[in-house]
């Protein structure tokens, strides 16, 4: 994943997947989840993405080279990890379909990858290689092709050779000691390749591995619900608490394997633990928050494919109903022009370029969850956490003061800047907002807009005392059906001032 951690001449190609592709739908129509929205979903991935002739994916829908451009062929195509993910996009694809183009498409793009990168082990991140043993075995599992079992059974072994003691155990993220850290996106994904190896051999040797750095992941990077990034520096490590719901994905992937390969119940536990963390923390409105572009747009697919997993295994309703939902409100909000998903699935697509990671995982939650039939918007629980909002300007997340709720509140904020909430509305109506906030310096105000119109320029948020201290304003907001863009911001110009801390908006 060194496109998130590090920070790391285009072709025109008329596509022969089109052809066997067609898009179904297009314009404007009905929003619905159907098993039609998701054959459109991925003809619309595949189409716009993939090149038959090279048997690869795109970077970028428009098939230039931007951003995150550390693929082959200079970033025109998708990088070593990226291209494990939308594999598994057409996997889920396959699986919900039995369509032999996703067969064929599968052993395709094993043979495209292999001759864009002819020596994988050239590849200095731990993670990307164990994304591609991960895939593999869900290949072999599929397709029984022993080539597919072969080749994850080396890359574990390569991998878990760099498992050692500093820390306490778990396998480091680099091969070639730069950047010395141990991650959940290394060791979880490992755990459930062993269970799958062991599952495949018969290799008790496998599940021995497994727990082992199950054991260790669970002492030194969970805290009680809370699924932590990484462990880095020196003597015993400094962790590091980034919340990112994939490493809450494949903790949660560990923990079910874990759990199916030895009956153990408090393995169950922690995959729901971390799997409600998600659902309660990292959503606006029951719909999981936009992370970013570059690899941030692909987490959520990641959580949602093994939170899928675990509702498979256990026939949590609850889980259903919230992969639902979040396949609803991505379809809802696709570019219609060519049924592109988007990175944040509470708000439209644009008309930009769209990154091919982000458009797989709107693909994905389409193929494997089932579909309900809803016709309609996604209007969720009608509370909005601010920090899982979009912010500009100086603002800060911060959860150093008492008595907020979710993961923080929004802080350090007494200059230009915007809270911005992606709301959506089932039918168009007034609505009775409540914003919590804290007011520790004194009495503050700021603007409030609505799709563009500033409904309130000045509103008053009156000191709390303290920033332990929580109150709440009110305001009447109209909203359309279906999106609406609420915003909060701080202008001078309409006579906006002093420091606010936002928890939250509710009554939506």
């Amino acid at each position: 994943m060194k496109g998130w951690r590090l920070g790391k001449k285009a072709a025109a190609v008329v596509l022969a997947a089109a052809l066997l592709f067609p898009v179904i739908g297009g314009g404007n129509q009905a929003n619905a989840f159907t098993a039609a929205n998701a054959d459109t979903a991925m003809n619309g991935f595949v189409n716009t993405f993939y090149d038959s002739s090279a048997k690869y994916f795109y970077t970028n829908s428009d098939h230039a080279i931007h951003t995150h451009a550390s693929g082959p062929n200079g970033g025109l195509y998708t990088d070593f990890w990226w291209e494990a993910q939308l594999w598994e996009t057409v996997m889920d694809a396959y699986e919900r379909t039995g369509s032999s183009t996703y067969r064929t498409m599968i052993d395709d793009i094993y043979t495209g990858f292999n001759a864009k990168y002819t020596d994988m082990m050239t590849n200095p991140f731990n993670d990307d290689l164990g994304w591609w043993a991960l895939a593999c075995m869900r290949a072999y599992e599929i397709t029984g092709t022993a080539e597919y079992r072969n080749r994850a059974s080396f890359l574990f072994d390569q991998i878990y050779s760099f498992n050692d003691s500093t820390y306490g155990g778990g396998i480091w993220w680099k091969r070639d000691g730069t950047s010395p850290q141990k991650n959940m996106a290394t060791n979880a994904p490992m755990v459930m390749t062993a269970i799958k190896l062991k599952n495949a051999t018969g290799d008790t040797t496998y599940l021995t591995k497994a727990t082992n750095i199950y054991n260790w992941m669970k002492s030194k990077l969970v805290s009680g619900s809370k699924v932590n990034d990484h462990v880095e520096g020196s003597g015993s490590g400094t962790v590091i608490n980034w919340d990112f719901s994939y490493n809450y994905g494949t903790f949660l992937g560990a923990a079910l394997a874990m759990y199916q390969a030895t009956g153990t119940s408090s393995y169950l536990t922690d995959a729901n633990n971390s799997a409600n963390y998600v659902i309660n923390n990292m959503t606006l409105s029951y719909s999981l928050m936009y992370e970013g572009e570059d690899d941030g747009a692909g987490f959520k697919m990641i959580f949602a494919r093994n939170l899928n997993k675990l509702r498979v295994a256990t026939g949590n309703a609850t889980y259903l109903n919230f992969l639902q939902q979040n396949a609803t409100q991505a379809f809802n909000h696709r570019r219609t022009s060519d049924n592109v998903i988007g990175s944040d699935w509470t708000g439209p697509t644009g008309t930009g370029f769209v990154q091919s990671l982000a458009a797989a995982a709107g693909a994905s939650i389409m193929q494997f969850t089932p579909a309900d039939n809803y016709t309609g918007n996604i209007a969720g629980n009608g509370t909005y956490e601010a920090e899982n909002a979009l912010k500009s300007g100086s603002i800060i997340s911060e959860s150093t003061q008492s008595g907020y709720t979710g993961r923080g509140y929004l802080a350090g904020w007494n200059s230009a800047g915007t809270v911005t909430f992606n709301v959506n509305q089932n039918s168009a109506s007034t609505r009775t907002v409540t914003i919590r906030y804290a007011g520790g310096a004194g009495n503050s105000s700021r603007y409030i807009s609505v799709n563009g119109t500033v409904v309130a320029s000045n509103l008053s948020f009156p000191s709390t005392g303290s920033w332990g201290t929580w109150s709440t304003v009110t305001i009447n907001l109209s909203l359309n059906a279906g999106y609406n863009k609420v915003i909060i911001g701080f202008d001078s110009s309409k006579g906006n001032s002093n420091y606010v801390n936002i928890d939250k908006i509710s009554g939506l």
